[in-house]
């Protein structure tokens, strides 16, 4: 998959999450970066259906939003279905790195690091 397919397909994937999920809000830099990297590697392990962890608590958390969230994929984007597991492993790494720009390092929310908040 070339980087404008890329880009293209990682566009409304990160639309969907922007408008209809609530965990990106979290108040904290670092509760973002777990919550994103809990989600989304869940999120691909489902998509590219192999095993997900649900031994803790904070898995199961993860687990559940994850599911929520490739069910409203695959039922939205049917271009998903038609990609091989490198490639959704590609798209949904890609996405991380989007969604933790978006939430995290590119965020000019500056309470995501003040100590005091």
């Amino acid at each position: 998959m070339n980087e404008e397919t890329i880009r293209a397909r990682i566009a409304p994937l990160e639309d969907y999450i922007m408008k209809h999920c609530l965990w990106q809000f979290h108040s904290r830099e670092w509760d973002r970066v777990r919550q994103n990297e809990g989600i989304l590697s869940k999120a691909k392990q489902l998509l590219c259906e192999e095993p997900v962890a649900k031994d803790t608590p904070e898995d199961r958390c993860y687990w559940v939003d994850a599911l929520a969230l490739t069910e409203a994929f695959q039922k939205r984007f049917a271009w998903l279905k038609e990609m091989d597991k490198e490639s959704i492993e590609v798209l949904m790494h890609a996405l991380k790195e989007r969604i933790d720009f978006v939430t995290i390092t590119g965020s000019l929310n500056k309470e995501l690091t003040s100590p005091r908040y």
